[in-house]
């Protein structure tokens, strides 16, 4: 197939960004029932929560595969190709697959109303399971969890990571209201796994969780975790118990991530799917997550995190002050317009030396001056650089092998940054 069709295919979902964020369920269901359902296809996975939903997922996913089972995993927003949100198997789908689902979707009756981006996405994501089969899909929210496009799906097991301040205008001011929404993606007699810790979003959960009669089991109440050493742990869980655990992500917040990952096999395994101490404890650790705490340099060493609301900020900046103690640090950042942006400088630059603020090209980008007035009166050394890729460069350039560089604020800038250095093939840094 064409090359052409491939970037004719993209452009086209691309402009249904001015569509915006529209929740409702209509639509996507619409054009599922035109492709004959295929959500009912495999079994599911589905999860909603502030943060940690990619991480959970990249490890459930890479859980059943090493468990011997076709495993599909959709995720948002990619890095640097629109493919890495479909996977297959641990792989991208190809661009003739991404081709061949486009045009299943566009062919379908699709509603009053065009699709949103992710509305066809998800479509296409479902569709491509079904026709390749996969035994269970794990399936992280876009937005939300009650009105979100991928709320369709009749899920094993329903995780709900935590919950802060975001997207307030969608779903709500309050972190009840926000829990709420979440909380949508509880369905009935199906259990769900949480990390929540505020007290009434905790009361949100159980209340919807007893009114759908859907067996919930919480962080620290029924299943918990303890350190044993540098990087190991140990899970005393709601039926197993187990030692020497490890995580293959960088960052103590982790092992929240991880507990939430345990305890949802735990529940996996009470039914049908077939998983083994072994197949858990390799998953885990062998799972990679890109784009958060990604380490891809040593000297200098050089770190990409999304941190792109305020809580993964204030996380991103304790791993900083913690791990890179000693270290010059140099931090490049670029933020979007919808984000508490002033709180989360704050927590970017507070361990480091020097800022460079950058641009990535999504229209809802902050302007460069506009994150400048707000670091100045936190750092004394700040210096702009729109384009992504310079921005990078230059930090490496002009770092010693012994300092550190950290970009972060936007997982839009991590992708930039990524496909920057992926394209000088690390000739920036040394060996």
């Amino acid at each position: 197939m064409p090359t052409s069709a491939y970037t004719e295919c993209l452009d086209a979902m691309y402009r249904m960004r001015r569509f915006g964020i529209v929740l409702g369920l209509s639509t996507i269901t619409n054009i599922l029932a035109g492709l004959g359902n295929p959500q009912h296809a495999f079994s599911a996975i589905h999860i909603a929560g502030t943060n940690g939903k990619g991480s959970i997922a990249s490890a459930l996913a890479t859980i059943l595969q090493i468990a011997g089972y076709r495993v599909g995993l959709y995720t948002s927003p990619h890095l640097i190709r629109f493919n890495e949100r479909i996977c297959v198997d641990g792989s991208p789908i190809s661009d003739n697959a991404v081709v061949t689902s486009w045009e299943a979707v566009k062919s379908v009756h699709q509603g009053d109303r065009e699709p949103t981006f992710f509305e066809f996405s998800t479509a296409m994501a479902f569709y491509e399971f079904a026709r390749r089969k996969v035994d269970c899909a794990v399936i992280e929210t876009g937005m939300g969890g009650r009105m979100d496009a991928t709320n369709v799906v009749r899920p094993t097991v329903s995780i709900i990571t935590n919950i802060s301040l975001e997207h307030k205008t969608y779903l709500g001011d309050t972190i009840a209201a926000i829990t709420g929404e979440k909380a949508g993606i509880i369905k009935p007699g199906v259990p769900v796994v949480t990390g929540v810790t505020q007290k009434r979003a905790k009361a949100v959960i159980e209340e919807v969780a007893a009114d759908r009669s859907a067996p919930l089991y919480m962080k620290g109440r029924d299943f918990r975790v303890r350190r044993t050493d540098d990087d190991r742990f140990s899970y005393f869980g709601v039926d197993h118990r187990w030692t020497g655990m490890r995580t293959g992500l960088m960052g103590s917040h982790q092992l929240d991530n991880a507990s939430l990952t345990l305890a949802a096999c735990e529940l996996i395994m009470r039914g049908q799917t077939r998983l083994a101490k072994d197949h858990i404890q390799s998953g885990l650790a062998q799972n990679r997550w890109p784009g958060r705490l990604e380490l891809v340099s040593q000297k200098p060493y050089v770190i990409l995190d999304g941190a792109h609301n305020l809580m993964a900020a204030r996380r991103l900046g304790r791993f900083l002050q913690d791990t890179l103690a000693g270290r010059r640090i140099t931090m490049v950042a670029g933020i979007l317009d919808d984000k508490p942006y002033e709180a989360i400088i704050k927590d970017l630059v507070a361990p480091c030396a020097r800022l460079i603020i950058t641009r990535p090209k999504i229209d809802r980008s902050l302007p460069p001056e506009t994150l400048e007035a707000a670091a100045k009166p936190l750092i004394s050394d700040i210096q702009i650089i729109p384009n992504v890729g310079d921005a990078v460069r230059y930090a490496i350039a002009t770092s010693r092998p012994e300092d550190a560089v950290c970009v972060a604020g936007s997982l839009y800038v991590v992708g930039e940054a990524k496909a920057a250095l992926e394209k000088s093939g690390g000739a920036l840094f040394q060996i």
